[in-house]
């Protein structure tokens, strides 16, 4: 049966949690930079807008009224959009912080198990 040191688990683990931090971070960032400004996002909004300035031309109550419930749901998924952004950043840098943590605990042992 074959040993591990509990310096190589403290390892193993700080590593662990590093990489799951960096992955996070990166994607928390792709998020943000990404999806939030996204080319359709915009699209829609702009086509939102238009057609809220053709029914005040047209004087179409109804069109108004969907194109301005439009327009605040395509706010509302930019927002969620960031915020998953933001979480995933700062739950990065948290695992990051939380590594460099643990290697600097790391202290070698002459245990026996």
């Amino acid at each position: 049966m074959t040993v591990i040191p509990l310096l190589e688990i403290k390892l193993a683990m700080a590593l662990s949690l590093f990489m799951f931090g960096g992955i996070a971070l990166i994607i928390g960032v792709f998020i943000l930079v990404a999806r939030s400004t996204g080319r359709e996002v915009r699209n829609l909004a702009n086509q939102t807008a238009q057609l809220a300035k053709k029914g005040l031309a047209e004087e179409v109550a109804g069109l108004i009224g969907n194109a301005t419930s439009l327009l605040s749901a395509t706010n509302d998924l930019v927002r969620t959009t960031s915020g998953v952004g933001v979480f995933l950043s700062v739950l990065g840098f948290i695992l990051i912080i939380a590594s460099c943590w643990l290697i600097l605990r790391v202290e070698p042992t002459n245990i026996p198990f």
